[in-house]
Protein backbone atom coordinates (compact mmCIF):
# COMPACT_ATOMS: atom_id res chain seq x y z
CA UNK A 1 0.00 0.00 0.00
CA UNK A 2 1.22 3.40 -0.85
CA UNK A 3 1.85 6.35 1.42
CA UNK A 4 -1.28 8.01 -0.52
CA UNK A 5 -3.59 5.12 0.01
CA UNK A 6 -2.79 4.76 3.17
CA UNK A 7 -3.30 7.75 4.80
CA UNK A 8 -6.55 7.94 2.36
CA UNK A 9 -7.53 4.77 4.04
CA UNK A 10 -6.79 6.28 7.34
CA UNK A 11 -9.25 9.38 6.61
CA UNK A 12 -12.01 7.10 5.59
CA UNK A 13 -11.78 5.03 9.27
CA UNK A 14 -11.17 8.19 10.85
CA UNK A 15 -14.46 9.42 9.36
CA UNK A 16 -16.09 6.18 9.83
CA UNK A 17 -15.22 6.85 13.30
CA UNK A 18 -16.64 10.16 13.91
CA UNK A 19 -20.15 9.06 11.84
CA UNK A 20 -23.49 9.27 13.71
CA UNK A 21 -25.02 6.07 14.14
CA UNK A 22 -27.48 6.09 11.08
CA UNK A 23 -24.80 6.70 8.87
CA UNK A 24 -23.04 3.83 10.09
CA UNK A 25 -26.10 1.51 9.16
CA UNK A 26 -25.76 1.51 5.63
CA UNK A 27 -22.32 1.26 5.77
CA UNK A 28 -22.30 -1.81 7.95
CA UNK A 29 -25.15 -3.38 5.97
CA UNK A 30 -23.17 -2.92 2.40
CA UNK A 31 -20.44 -4.62 3.75
CA UNK A 32 -22.06 -7.23 4.63
CA UNK A 33 -23.11 -7.58 1.24
CA UNK A 34 -19.90 -7.28 -0.61
CA UNK A 35 -18.51 -10.16 1.64
CA UNK A 36 -21.05 -12.65 1.57
CA UNK A 37 -21.39 -11.83 -2.80
CA UNK A 38 -17.04 -12.43 -2.20
CA UNK A 39 -17.54 -15.69 -0.19
CA UNK A 40 -20.02 -17.41 -2.22
CA UNK A 41 -18.13 -16.46 -5.53
CA UNK A 42 -14.80 -16.70 -4.94
CA UNK A 43 -14.03 -18.27 -1.50
CA UNK A 44 -13.24 -16.74 1.80
CA UNK A 45 -9.31 -16.38 1.09
CA UNK A 46 -10.54 -13.96 -1.64
CA UNK A 47 -12.97 -12.00 0.95
CA UNK A 48 -9.95 -11.32 3.64
CA UNK A 49 -8.35 -8.23 1.91
CA UNK A 50 -11.98 -6.96 2.11
CA UNK A 51 -12.15 -8.00 5.47
CA UNK A 52 -9.23 -6.09 6.17
CA UNK A 53 -10.45 -3.01 4.57
CA UNK A 54 -13.71 -3.36 6.26
CA UNK A 55 -11.90 -3.11 9.92
CA UNK A 56 -10.09 -0.12 9.11
CA UNK A 57 -13.30 1.53 7.56
CA UNK A 58 -15.15 0.76 10.34
CA UNK A 59 -13.48 0.62 13.97
CA UNK A 60 -16.40 0.23 15.82
CA UNK A 61 -15.95 -3.55 15.21
CA UNK A 62 -12.60 -3.72 16.44
CA UNK A 63 -13.35 -1.99 20.00
CA UNK A 64 -14.96 -3.27 23.22
CA UNK A 65 -18.57 -4.22 22.57
CA UNK A 66 -19.40 -3.11 25.64
CA UNK A 67 -18.39 0.68 25.37
CA UNK A 68 -21.72 0.60 22.47
CA UNK A 69 -24.06 -0.30 25.15
CA UNK A 70 -26.66 2.39 25.08
CA UNK A 71 -26.41 2.75 20.98
CA UNK A 72 -28.64 2.54 18.43
CA UNK A 73 -30.57 -0.83 18.07
CA UNK A 74 -30.44 -1.21 14.52
CA UNK A 75 -26.81 0.04 14.55
CA UNK A 76 -25.78 -2.82 16.54
CA UNK A 77 -27.63 -5.28 14.41
CA UNK A 78 -26.06 -4.44 11.77
CA UNK A 79 -22.50 -4.75 13.76
CA UNK A 80 -23.51 -7.99 14.93
CA UNK A 81 -24.68 -9.33 11.98
CA UNK A 82 -21.10 -7.94 10.24
CA UNK A 83 -19.19 -9.38 12.68
CA UNK A 84 -20.62 -12.70 12.37
CA UNK A 85 -19.91 -12.47 8.27
CA UNK A 86 -16.37 -11.68 9.44
CA UNK A 87 -16.32 -14.52 11.63
CA UNK A 88 -17.22 -17.28 8.81
CA UNK A 89 -14.76 -15.61 6.66
CA UNK A 90 -12.09 -16.31 8.76
CA UNK A 91 -12.83 -19.56 9.96
CA UNK A 92 -13.30 -20.29 6.34
CA UNK A 93 -9.85 -18.56 5.52
CA UNK A 94 -8.24 -20.74 7.99
CA UNK A 95 -7.47 -17.74 10.55
CA UNK A 96 -9.14 -20.03 13.30
CA UNK A 97 -8.54 -17.79 16.50
CA UNK A 98 -9.21 -14.30 14.98
CA UNK A 99 -12.23 -16.12 13.89
CA UNK A 100 -12.99 -17.29 17.63
CA UNK A 101 -12.55 -13.70 18.99
CA UNK A 102 -14.75 -12.25 15.99
CA UNK A 103 -17.44 -14.90 17.06
CA UNK A 104 -17.33 -13.58 20.99
CA UNK A 105 -17.51 -9.87 19.28
CA UNK A 106 -20.53 -11.48 16.78
CA UNK A 107 -22.16 -12.85 20.31
CA UNK A 108 -21.43 -9.78 22.44
CA UNK A 109 -23.13 -7.23 20.21
CA UNK A 110 -26.14 -9.34 19.57
CA UNK A 111 -26.62 -9.91 23.36
CA UNK A 112 -26.90 -6.40 23.63
CA UNK A 113 -29.29 -5.46 21.27
CA UNK A 114 -31.15 -8.34 21.54
CA UNK A 115 -30.82 -10.49 18.13
CA UNK A 116 -31.16 -13.12 18.81
CA UNK A 117 -31.35 -14.60 15.05
CA UNK A 118 -27.66 -13.31 14.62
CA UNK A 119 -26.41 -14.75 17.82
CA UNK A 120 -27.46 -18.45 16.81
CA UNK A 121 -25.83 -18.08 13.55
CA UNK A 122 -22.68 -17.32 15.14
CA UNK A 123 -23.35 -20.12 18.03
CA UNK A 124 -23.75 -22.25 15.02
CA UNK A 125 -20.55 -21.40 12.95
CA UNK A 126 -19.04 -21.50 16.05
CA UNK A 127 -19.94 -24.90 16.85
CA UNK A 128 -18.72 -25.98 13.38
CA UNK A 129 -15.07 -24.50 14.43
CA UNK A 130 -14.73 -26.24 17.48
CA UNK A 131 -15.08 -29.53 15.93
CA UNK A 132 -12.71 -28.57 12.79
CA UNK A 133 -10.19 -27.83 15.55
CA UNK A 134 -11.23 -30.87 17.25
CA UNK A 135 -12.86 -29.92 20.26
CA UNK A 136 -16.24 -31.91 20.08
CA UNK A 137 -17.22 -30.91 23.43
CA UNK A 138 -16.95 -27.45 23.04
CA UNK A 139 -18.71 -27.74 19.83
CA UNK A 140 -21.67 -29.90 21.93
CA UNK A 141 -21.49 -26.81 23.98
CA UNK A 142 -22.20 -23.73 21.60
CA UNK A 143 -24.88 -25.79 19.97
CA UNK A 144 -26.86 -26.10 23.10
CA UNK A 145 -26.93 -22.37 23.54
CA UNK A 146 -28.90 -22.18 20.58
CA UNK A 147 -31.82 -23.13 22.09
CA UNK A 148 -34.25 -20.55 23.99
CA UNK A 149 -37.36 -20.88 26.23
CA UNK A 150 -39.05 -21.27 22.77
CA UNK A 151 -38.66 -24.36 20.59
CA UNK A 152 -36.33 -23.45 17.60
CA UNK A 153 -37.78 -22.65 13.97
CA UNK A 154 -37.51 -25.77 11.67
CA UNK A 155 -34.26 -24.87 10.16
CA UNK A 156 -32.85 -23.27 13.08
CA UNK A 157 -33.55 -26.72 14.78
CA UNK A 158 -32.05 -29.09 11.74
CA UNK A 159 -28.81 -26.78 11.98
CA UNK A 160 -28.32 -27.50 15.44
CA UNK A 161 -29.01 -31.59 15.58
CA UNK A 162 -26.36 -31.39 12.45
CA UNK A 163 -24.06 -29.54 14.40
CA UNK A 164 -24.26 -32.45 17.34
CA UNK A 165 -24.50 -35.30 14.74
CA UNK A 166 -20.43 -33.82 13.97
CA UNK A 167 -19.49 -33.26 17.12
CA UNK A 168 -21.23 -37.01 18.76
CA UNK A 169 -19.45 -38.65 15.89
CA UNK A 170 -15.82 -37.18 16.79
CA UNK A 171 -16.28 -38.49 20.04
CA UNK A 172 -17.51 -42.30 18.91
CA UNK A 173 -21.03 -42.20 19.63
CA UNK A 174 -22.03 -43.92 16.18
CA UNK A 175 -25.72 -44.79 16.85
CA UNK A 176 -26.34 -41.19 18.50
CA UNK A 177 -25.05 -39.31 15.75
CA UNK A 178 -26.86 -41.33 13.39
CA UNK A 179 -30.00 -40.82 15.01
CA UNK A 180 -28.81 -36.96 14.98
CA UNK A 181 -27.87 -36.57 11.52
CA UNK A 182 -31.47 -38.62 11.32
CA UNK A 183 -34.10 -35.84 12.98
CA UNK A 184 -31.80 -32.82 11.40
CA UNK A 185 -32.88 -34.67 7.75
CA UNK A 186 -36.51 -35.08 9.00
CA UNK A 187 -36.88 -31.96 10.33
CA UNK A 188 -35.52 -30.19 7.02
CA UNK A 189 -38.45 -32.18 5.45
CA UNK A 190 -40.91 -30.41 7.45
CA UNK A 191 -39.95 -27.22 5.68
CA UNK A 192 -39.32 -23.92 6.53
CA UNK A 193 -41.39 -22.21 9.39
CA UNK A 194 -42.19 -18.58 9.52
CA UNK A 195 -40.11 -18.05 12.43
CA UNK A 196 -36.80 -19.38 10.51
CA UNK A 197 -34.77 -16.47 10.14
CA UNK A 198 -33.80 -14.80 6.63
CA UNK A 199 -30.48 -16.28 7.14
CA UNK A 200 -31.70 -20.07 7.02
CA UNK A 201 -31.85 -19.70 3.47
CA UNK A 202 -28.91 -21.84 2.43
CA UNK A 203 -30.41 -24.76 4.48
CA UNK A 204 -31.00 -26.80 1.74
CA UNK A 205 -31.40 -30.40 0.82
CA UNK A 206 -28.15 -30.23 -0.56
CA UNK A 207 -26.53 -29.06 2.78
CA UNK A 208 -28.20 -31.71 4.82
CA UNK A 209 -26.82 -34.72 1.84
CA UNK A 210 -23.09 -33.48 2.54
CA UNK A 211 -23.34 -32.68 5.83
CA UNK A 212 -25.14 -36.51 6.48
CA UNK A 213 -22.87 -38.44 4.26
CA UNK A 214 -19.71 -36.56 5.87
CA UNK A 215 -21.09 -37.61 9.26
CA UNK A 216 -21.51 -41.14 7.74
CA UNK A 217 -17.73 -40.73 6.59
CA UNK A 218 -16.41 -39.76 10.02
CA UNK A 219 -18.14 -42.73 11.11
CA UNK A 220 -16.43 -45.17 8.46
CA UNK A 221 -19.58 -46.01 6.87
CA UNK A 222 -18.29 -45.54 3.60
CA UNK A 223 -20.85 -47.16 2.01
CA UNK A 224 -23.66 -45.19 3.05
CA UNK A 225 -21.43 -42.13 2.91
CA UNK A 226 -20.08 -41.95 -0.61
CA UNK A 227 -23.06 -41.61 -2.41
CA UNK A 228 -24.64 -38.96 -0.58
CA UNK A 229 -21.61 -36.89 -0.41
CA UNK A 230 -20.70 -37.04 -4.43
CA UNK A 231 -24.66 -36.45 -4.88
CA UNK A 232 -23.96 -33.43 -2.65
CA UNK A 233 -20.84 -32.38 -5.08
CA UNK A 234 -22.48 -32.94 -8.36
CA UNK A 235 -25.17 -30.11 -7.28
CA UNK A 236 -24.09 -26.47 -7.98
CA UNK A 237 -23.86 -24.18 -4.77
CA UNK A 238 -22.18 -22.10 -2.78
CA UNK A 239 -18.17 -21.76 -3.10
CA UNK A 240 -17.72 -23.36 0.40
CA UNK A 241 -19.51 -26.41 -0.62
CA UNK A 242 -15.83 -27.47 -2.40
CA UNK A 243 -15.49 -28.58 0.99
CA UNK A 244 -18.07 -32.42 0.14
CA UNK A 245 -16.04 -32.70 -2.85
CA UNK A 246 -12.60 -33.01 -0.20
CA UNK A 247 -14.96 -34.87 2.03
CA UNK A 248 -15.77 -37.12 -0.42
CA UNK A 249 -11.83 -37.70 -1.65
CA UNK A 250 -11.21 -38.26 1.52
CA UNK A 251 -13.79 -41.40 2.24
CA UNK A 252 -13.31 -42.52 -1.12
CA UNK A 253 -9.47 -43.48 -0.48
CA UNK A 254 -10.21 -44.82 3.42
CA UNK A 255 -12.71 -47.17 1.55
CA UNK A 256 -9.83 -48.02 -0.84
CA UNK A 257 -11.89 -47.18 -3.68
CA UNK A 258 -8.92 -46.33 -5.84
CA UNK A 259 -10.34 -45.83 -9.67
CA UNK A 260 -13.22 -43.82 -7.73
CA UNK A 261 -10.54 -41.57 -6.25
CA UNK A 262 -8.24 -41.05 -8.91
CA UNK A 263 -10.89 -39.79 -11.14
CA UNK A 264 -12.01 -37.51 -8.78
CA UNK A 265 -8.33 -36.02 -8.56
CA UNK A 266 -8.23 -35.98 -12.34
CA UNK A 267 -11.58 -33.44 -11.63
CA UNK A 268 -9.87 -31.45 -8.89
CA UNK A 269 -6.41 -30.42 -9.38
CA UNK A 270 -6.99 -28.84 -11.94
CA UNK A 271 -8.87 -26.27 -10.55
CA UNK A 272 -7.40 -26.96 -7.24
CA UNK A 273 -5.45 -23.36 -7.09
CA UNK A 274 -8.21 -21.41 -7.28
CA UNK A 275 -9.91 -23.11 -4.17
CA UNK A 276 -11.13 -20.02 -1.65
CA UNK A 277 -11.75 -22.26 1.04
CA UNK A 278 -8.52 -23.42 3.48
CA UNK A 279 -10.91 -25.84 5.31
CA UNK A 280 -10.89 -27.51 2.04
CA UNK A 281 -7.47 -26.95 0.57
CA UNK A 282 -6.15 -28.37 4.24
CA UNK A 283 -8.78 -31.87 3.17
CA UNK A 284 -7.38 -32.33 0.35
CA UNK A 285 -4.21 -31.96 1.13
CA UNK A 286 -4.16 -34.12 4.09
CA UNK A 287 -5.75 -36.97 1.78
CA UNK A 288 -2.86 -36.68 -1.00
CA UNK A 289 -0.16 -36.78 1.73
CA UNK A 290 -1.90 -39.78 3.51
CA UNK A 291 -2.03 -41.72 0.08
CA UNK A 292 1.74 -40.77 -0.62
CA UNK A 293 2.52 -42.52 2.63
CA UNK A 294 0.25 -45.63 1.63
CA UNK A 295 2.14 -48.36 0.13
CA UNK A 296 -0.68 -50.10 -0.80
CA UNK A 297 -2.68 -47.15 -2.82
CA UNK A 298 -1.69 -48.03 -7.04
CA UNK A 299 1.07 -46.47 -8.07
CA UNK A 300 -1.00 -44.17 -10.58
CA UNK A 301 -2.51 -43.00 -7.63
CA UNK A 302 0.12 -42.12 -5.99
CA UNK A 303 1.12 -40.07 -9.23
CA UNK A 304 -2.23 -38.22 -9.04
CA UNK A 305 -1.94 -36.98 -5.05
CA UNK A 306 1.68 -35.69 -5.66
CA UNK A 307 -0.08 -34.13 -8.42
CA UNK A 308 -3.13 -32.53 -6.24
CA UNK A 309 -0.37 -31.84 -3.51
CA UNK A 310 1.41 -29.73 -6.24
CA UNK A 311 -1.81 -27.73 -7.55
CA UNK A 312 -3.26 -26.67 -4.57
CA UNK A 313 -1.94 -23.34 -3.28
CA UNK A 314 1.48 -22.89 -1.18
CA UNK A 315 1.04 -24.19 2.60
CA UNK A 316 -1.19 -26.91 1.91
CA UNK A 317 -0.37 -30.35 2.82
CA UNK A 318 2.07 -31.93 6.19
CA UNK A 319 0.75 -33.33 8.82
CA UNK A 320 -2.95 -33.71 8.85
CA UNK A 321 -4.19 -30.39 10.62
CA UNK A 322 -7.68 -31.69 11.10
CA UNK A 323 -6.16 -33.77 13.62
CA UNK A 324 -7.42 -35.48 15.94
CA UNK A 325 -9.96 -37.15 14.00
CA UNK A 326 -12.96 -40.34 15.53
CA UNK A 327 -11.06 -42.66 13.19
CA UNK A 328 -7.42 -43.89 11.62
CA UNK A 329 -5.74 -43.29 8.52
Amino acid sequence: MSARTYRAASARAHTCAEEEPAALIPEALGAIERLVALDASHGATAAVPAVRETLRRIPQLSGVPARLRGHDRDLLAALAELSEVIGWILFDAGHYRRARRMNARALALAELCGDRATARLTLLNHSMLETHTGRPKAALEAAARVAGPRPLPALVGSLVLVRRAHATAMLGGSREAVALISRARSRFLDGASPNDPPWAWWIDRTELLGHEGWVLSRLRAWGRAVPLLYEATTAPGPSYRHLFTAELLSALVRARAWAEAEELIAQVAPRAAGIGSVRTTETLGATAVRLLARPGAPSNLRDAAAFLLESLPAGTGGPDPLAPRNHPA
